[in-house]
């Protein structure tokens, strides 16, 4: 596997080079797309992307957890977790190696 990251200067120089925006014009798009996604997510909404998969926010109760070193008992607030369920496209993609 590889240790590369797409980033978000990689999303705004693929705009760049496949729409054809200014360099600029491509980068305010990728952080646009990125914000709208992002605001909907704290919204508690859900952000389907066909094909790719299903960004979404759960939350979680309280609970007691335990800690591995010493075997405390600790509470666990509630909180609300950053979920992503991949399309069964997407998992197919990956699982053949992107040859798909």
């Amino acid at each position: 596997m590889g240790e590369r990251t797409l980033t978000r200067m990689d999303l705004s120089e693929a705009v760049f080079r496949e729409v054809g925006l200014s360099r600029n014009e491509s980068a305010s798009l990728v952080e646009s797309v990125l914000g709208h996604m992002s605001d909907a997510l704290v919204r508690g909404e859900q952000v389907k992307i066909s094909s790719f998969g299903t960004f979404s926010v759960r939350e979680k109760a309280a609970r007691v957890g335990r800690n591995p070193k010493t075997g405390e008992e600790v509470p666990i607030h509630p909180r609300r977790v950053l979920t992503f369920r991949p399309s069964h496209l997407m998992k197919d993609r990956v699982a053949l190696g992107n040859k798909g």
